[in-house]
């Protein structure tokens, strides 16, 4: 008998989707297992070899957790959110978001073909809002935060600025601290708006640079 898994997949594959059975459960006695692929720039026609030559390793280690008792995660998303789509818009004539769209459900079909046992339930598009809004929140906790040796932690930089106004740079502990220039609550509160926030700069967990960006 000759195996044909064009006559056969499809319907097994529609099955599992139907059944949702790879989707993590929530809530779950079980202990949690969290399987995260690098998520794939739909900036293209179509996925290439090297896709699911990483992805079928981590989706050996997801099933295998599985049937080890685990209630595994195992989301797919598309990074959307960058350049190399923007790119491959200007190079077609079309709307990134329309590209976009059309590249990931080809996508989404492609990875779908090859049996994959993604949680398609928690799919992430970093170009959506919801998504993106954490990116940033995070990035406004980094600009807002400082590490302070002597507590071994982040602290928000409202704490830094406390201390500088009363005792100056004397007796902080940062990475920064040998390299930068000691001063005094009376040089702080002398400093203007833009001073001050030139000093904190040097203290941030995400501080603003210049830089060239090359777009080729």
């Amino acid at each position: 008998m000759e195996y044909r898994p064009s006559d056969i997949e499809p319907k097994w594959q529609a099955h599992w989707r139907e059944q949702s059975i790879y989707a993590a459960k929530f809530p779950s006695d079980k202990p949690k297992y969290y399987v995260l692929d690098m998520f794939p720039y739909p900036s293209g026609a179509g996925l290439h070899v090297g896709h699911p030559l990483g992805y079928i390793a981590s989706d050996i280690v997801a099933r295998y957790k599985r049937h080890k008792g685990f209630n595994v995660l195992h989301p797919m998303g598309f990074d959307a959110f960058g350049l190399p789509a923007e790119q491959y818009a200007i190079q077609t004539g079309q709307h990134p978001a329309s590209t976009t769209e059309a590249n990931i459900d080809r996508y989404i079909k492609q990875l779908n073909r090859i049996g994959f046992s993604f949680d398609w339930a928690g799919d992430m598009r970093t170009c959506e809002p919801d998504y993106y809004r954490w990116t940033q929140w995070i990035f406004l906790e980094l600009f807002d935060s400082w590490y302070n040796l002597s507590s071994g932690k982040a602290e928000p930089i409202s704490s830094l600025t406390d201390h500088l106004s009363t005792q100056g740079s004397e007796g902080l502990k940062a990475h920064v601290t040998d390299h930068i220039q000691p001063c005094s609550a009376s040089q702080w509160a002398a400093f203007s708006p833009k001073e001050s926030e030139a000093y904190l700069q040097q203290f941030r967990l995400a501080y603003r640079s210049e830089s060239t960006v090359n777009w080729c």
